[in-house]
């Protein structure tokens, strides 16, 4: 299994009914069918061998089962957590009731890097015992490039050496990413270890005046980056992106140079992915239908609409409240400054720049004076003031 791909997701299984390995396999397909959009469809993701064989072994004991799971996975880090995730969704394996719970997602990778180097000081090792000069003179070399720029362990995060001292921080994937930023002499990156946002890089990352996300050029990154933000807030400052298609850990010296000085403010490139990731979905699963009645929290919104002039907005907050008026010119600044917003309140048409500026600061519902032929756009619905009453 672990020649079929990248990744390893591991996962145990209890029922509370006695099933067999083909009913686990069968729910796994069946209930994950849809859940994910039409690009992630497990069925069509094995045919493609983007996946692997699902491995199930069970062990029936009184009229109950329990077991593990192991599905292999060859698709990048971030997709490969959302596809667990989904297992953990199902709640029924034939006619009993069933718990799936994700343990870990082994990096084949990883393993095998680490075997590389292990066996590679064991051969190195090999050479310097035979005592020959030759072997005395690689061994110097390699030493005095292991000595330069060293990479460090940071909370069991690869980093550059001067990430504690430094007033800046460069958050990368992978610990591949930090070395080959540290063959060009950028010392203050550190990696996220594909495992999640650590609590202690949350701390880090607020300790420090500029945060910069160096991103892979792949929908990977982009999405690993609106977890970092999720994450780290007002605290990430900037974002850079590796080129379409490339990987941070394979870009020559003067391609990272070019894309750290072209980084953006992080509210503007996050608040562009955003959008750009919903226009996908809504092209990859379509629109979908509107509802046909606000719900009741959207409907106690109706009194904002007060003292509203033409085409001014308010933000809803989460506590309930609101902001102050603001000009359609000011709009998009103030989401982007705004903590905890849930809706916007618009006195006009709700346009496609109202859906798209909800939709970049991760807004579900809006409501306008009036509401054009689609009243659901982007992951946003829209709703007239006439739908409050």
């Amino acid at each position: 299994m672990a020649n079929e791909g990248k990744y390893i997701i591991h996962a145990t299984i209890r029922a509370e009914g006695t099933v067999a390995r083909k009913d686990v396999v069968g729910a796994i397909f069946g209930q994950t069918e849809g859940l994910l959009g039409e690009s992630l469809q497990l069925r069509d993701l094995q045919r493609k061998a983007r996946i692997g064989h699902v491995d199930v072994s069970l062990n029936n004991n009184k009229g109950r089962s329990q077991g593990k799971i192991a599905l292999p996975s060859s698709m990048d880090q971030v997709t490969t957590a959302v596809i667990g995730a989904a297992l953990e969704t199902i709640d029924r394996v034939g006619n009993s009731k069933a718990t799936i719970k994700v343990t870990q997602i082994e990096n084949i990778q990883s393993a095998k890097r680490d075997h590389i180097i292990d066996r590679a000081k064991e051969l190195l090792l090999a050479i310097v015992n035979s005592g020959t000069d030759d072997s005395r003179n690689i061994l110097d070399e390699v030493k005095a490039v292991l000595t330069l720029d060293t990479e460090v362990d940071f909370a069991e995060m690869t980093a550059g050496p001067n990430v504690q001292e430094s007033d800046s921080l460069i958050i990368v994937e992978g610990r591949n990413d930090v070395r080959n930023l540290l063959k060009f002499g950028i010392k203050t990156a550190i990696a996220t270890m594909g495992s999640g946002i650590k609590p202690e890089l949350i701390e880090l990352a607020a300790s420090k005046k500029v945060v910069t996300a160096f991103m892979d050029g792949d929908r990977g990154g982009r999405l690993l980056l609106l977890e970092i933000e999720g994450k780290l807030g007002k605290s990430l400052t900037h974002v850079a992106l590796a080129p379409r298609s490339r990987e941070v850990e394979h870009l020559e010296g003067k391609v990272i140079t070019k894309c750290l000085n072209q980084k953006e403010t992080a509210s503007k490139a996050v608040s562009r992915i955003k959008t750009e990731e919903a226009r996908s979905d809504d092209a990859s699963v379509g629109k979908g239908k509107a509802s046909l009645e606000a719900p009741d929290e959207v409907k106690n919104w109706s009194p904002f609409f007060n003292g509203l002039k033409r085409n001014q907005a308010v933000i809803v907050l989460d506590d309930g409240s609101s902001s102050d008026p603001i000009s359609p010119k000011n709009l998009e600044e103030a989401l982007n400054n705004s903590d905890g917003a849930q809706g916007i309140v618009f006195s006009g048409k709700v346009s496609n720049r109202i859906f798209e500026l909800a939709a970049g600061a991760g807004i579900a519902n809006v409501v306008g004076k009036t509401v054009g032929p689609e009243s659901l756009k982007l992951g946003v619905q829209a709703y007239s003031a006439s739908d409050l009453n």
